[in-house]
């Protein structure tokens, strides 16, 4: 069955997801959500994104883990009352605070535990157990074409949720997940040059291979590139991350951009003497514009700005460099000065920013185009 929902990427999820939160806050409006999206995409980072914004905490419920009593808690026979009661389950939230109460894996449960799921996403909740007025709920699945265990979605289920599909974006990805994470800048580079690597997993099903790349595997390779410095092992491990052909692609690339990107003796260098320091590959530039963007802090503000800025200039700072020729260098510069004010601004640093010169020329190119 086709999901007839609008196809949006992690980011923009997120935000949607933070003003139904609002409309819930302010207005009483309590939906039930649902994010489709295949294996590593990101639902489970949204769904944790989403408690940290309103300050709460995440129940994360995964239903192919769970049966009916897990629910709804397990029997007692009050002999006061003479009735059966039923005790609270530690995984549902029980109090006032905000939280965020997520159903995970929902399209893969049982259907014998389905009845239950609905009464918990309409009426919100199971038995006598009620969620509280200040819970967001939020399900997530895979489909059945995302080669994952699911089963269709039945219409009295999805007739309670607002549906929404998760598709990976390199963009996106790179501004609100790699650099919030501060993942490792050969990653970063790839990806920023690669847009087309961050999910293969649609390529791996085609070709019948079990390895995919996908937005989560990719940070399993963060860690491997950290931790892991012999060739060979790298190798082993990364191709059973991603696969081999994209693993032997990546590994390529990061040889190239671990030998010319140091962002930190970069930003400390001198900046009269910076020029050597600058990579001359594109992998190279982008995992060193996006490893500046994370190097950003009140303290390193003003190096950090220099360096993004004088990627513009690399060909008259490095004349003898032919391969630069070809390089989008300002475009390069104009888009990492960007990532650094939305970082800046984001995090407390308005006010040495809009005191730099370089913001201050930036702002007025944009006025005098009529974009301010």
């Amino acid at each position: 069955m086709t999901i007839n929902a609008i196809s949006v990427s992690a980011g923009k999820a997120l935000a949607v997801l933070r003003d139904g939160w609002a409309m819930q806050r302010d207005a009483g409006q309590r939906f039930s959500w649902m994010l489709h999206g295949r294996p590593g995409v990101g639902k489970t980072q949204i769904a944790e994104a989403l408690a940290r914004h309103i300050g709460g905490r995440l129940y994360d419920v995964r239903l192919t883990q769970i049966d009916t009593a897990d629910l709804r808690g397990l029997p007692y026979y009050d002999h006061e009352t003479r009735r059966t009661q039923w005790y609270r389950p530690e995984d549902l939230p029980d109090d006032d605070a905000p939280a965020v109460l997520f159903l995970d894996e929902i399209t893969a449960a049982s259907p014998l535990l389905q009845p239950t799921v609905y009464g918990l996403l309409q009426e919100r909740r199971v038995g006598l157990h009620g969620i509280p007025d200040q819970v967001m709920i939020l399900a997530a699945g895979n489909t059945v074409e995302d080669g994952a265990v699911a089963y269709e979605m039945g219409t009295a289920l999805s007739d309670r949720l607002i549906h929404m599909v998760v598709q990976a974006e390199a963009e996106d990805w790179l501004q609100h997940v790699a650099v919030a994470r501060g993942l490792h800048p050969t990653v970063i580079g790839f990806i920023k040059s690669r847009p087309d690597m961050l999910e293969t997993l649609e390529a791996s099903l085609r070709a019948e291979h079990m390895i995919a790349a996908t937005p989560r595997s990719w940070e399993r390779v963060s860690h491997i590139m950290t931790y892991v410095s012999d060739r060979e092992t790298r190798m082993v491990m990364i191709a059973g991350t991603i696969g081999t052909a994209v693993a032997a692609d990546f590994l390529r690339a990061a040889e190239d951009i671990e030998a010319t990107v140091n962002v930190e003796k970069l930003v400390k260098t001198a900046r009269s003497k910076r020029a050597r320091l600058y990579p001359e590959s594109l992998h190279g530039l982008n995992a060193l514009t996006y490893g500046l963007v994370g190097y950003l802090t009140p303290k390193t503000l003003d190096p950090v700005v220099d360096c993004v800025l004088d990627i513009a200039e690399l060909q008259s700072l490095k004349p003898k460099a032919k391969k630069l020729e070809a390089l989008p260098l300002r475009e390069l510069a104009t888009a990492g000065f960007e990532m650094v004010i939305d970082k800046a601004l984001r995090e407390g640093m308005a006010e040495r920013l809009i005191a730099h010169p370089a913001y201050v020329a930036h702002q007025s190119r944009r006025a005098a185009q009529g974009l301010t």
